[in-house]
């Protein structure tokens, strides 16, 4: 289910939110999740998309429409990232 931003209001994006599931763990007794062995690379960038449409609909924002090329990222190479200050600089 994707949700739509557009005219959405508190309600219905509070109803779309009933279907989410739902799971509850004690602190510290959360299952581990290791996607990489039960997902494939497809899958876990349609749930990435997912979440972001989930995100933007529950923020009553409109998802950016600007080009790939203008995304606003920044690209570092595995050499460039020190080991001891794993923070983007």
């Amino acid at each position: 289910m994707k949700p739509s931003v557009k005219g959405s209001t508190m309600e219905e994006r509070a109803l779309a939110r009933k279907s989410w599931p739902v799971r509850r763990f004690a602190l510290g007794e959360e299952p581990a999740d290791d996607l990489l062995a039960t997902t494939t690379a497809a899958e876990r960038i349609e749930m990435l998309a997912e979440l972001s449409d989930q995100a933007y609909a529950l923020s009553g924002r409109l998802r950016p429409t600007y080009e790939r090329a203008a995304a606003p990222i920044r690209r570092r190479r595995l050499h460039e990232i020190s080991v001891e200050d794993p923070s983007p600089s």
